[in-house]
């Protein structure tokens, strides 16, 4: 399993505290608190994430990796299969997971049990 298809996507990003997921934009798009933190293209097996602006600098020399339409400049990058080794990944969603978590209000972060 990889986290470009749908199981290995669901697998993962499901063993993250408070996450729903959602069949939204031709996507499966993981949810924390009801905001997007994460989503898997379902033809193209992209995947999308929120990072850094200094992650996005980085992350957008690469081939296969550049920003994503209809996101936020500078704060979304669009993943394609192959682009970045698993584990890379799976740090980069985690990652994404907290900046969208935290965010938050408290309350709702508490509710949550994050």
């Amino acid at each position: 399993m990889t986290l470009h298809d749908r199981d290995g996507f669901t697998s993962f990003v499901s063993t993250l505290p408070a996450v729903t997921l959602h069949e939204q934009w031709e996507a499966l798009v993981a949810k924390v608190g009801g905001k997007v933190f994460c989503l898997l293209g379902d033809a193209s097996g992209d995947i999308v994430f929120k990072v850094g602006e200094i992650a996005f600098d980085g992350l957008t020399e690469l081939d296969g990796i550049e920003q994503a339409a209809y996101f936020a400049k500078r704060q979304w990058v669009r993943v394609s299969p192959g682009a970045l080794e698993s584990e890379l990944a799976q740090g980069y969603i985690r990652e994404s997971h907290r900046l969208i978590a935290d965010k938050l209000t408290r309350k709702l972060r508490a509710e949550l049990g994050i």
